[in-house]
């Protein structure tokens, strides 16, 4: 992998993560009791990946591409990855594998949240 790639996709997916933050924290603060604030960045960061895709397709140099979609939206938001994925499965017409994909992700996501609090609470208990 060419290290100008590699650059572009970290200085983007800086620029993404900052975005996120951003947009989290005035979302909070303009609905604070609302849970609005994630499906906001989700919701933006695949409707940006599903348009810098299509517009990226076979046209755009592989570099500004991978900045954006891996580098930028990566970091925006994995969610538009997932998304993006899961859309192309269906196209192809693979339905148990994007059912399966969905639920497996979701399920062995949260699972996998709830041990790591649960290691977490543990390890901070071993250090005192």
């Amino acid at each position: 992998m060419a290290i100008a790639v590699l650059l572009a996709v970290a200085a983007a997916g800086g620029v993404g993560a900052v975005s996120r933050h951003v947009l989290v924290e005035q979302v909070r603060l303009a609905a604070p009791d609302a849970p609005l604030a994630i499906g906001v960045v989700n919701v933006l960061g695949c409707l940006g990946f599903g348009v810098v895709a299509a517009l990226a397709s076979g046209r755009w140099p592989p570099v500004v591409t991978a900045a954006l979609l891996s580098g930028f939206f990566g970091a925006f938001t994995t969610f538009s990855s997932f998304a993006h994925e899961g859309v192309e499965l269906l196209a192809r017409g693979r339905w148990l594998a994007f059912g399966l994909d969905v639920l497996g992700q979701n399920v062995l996501g949260m699972l996998g949240l709830a041990a790591g609090l649960w290691l977490g609470g543990v390890l901070r208990s071993a250090a005192g």
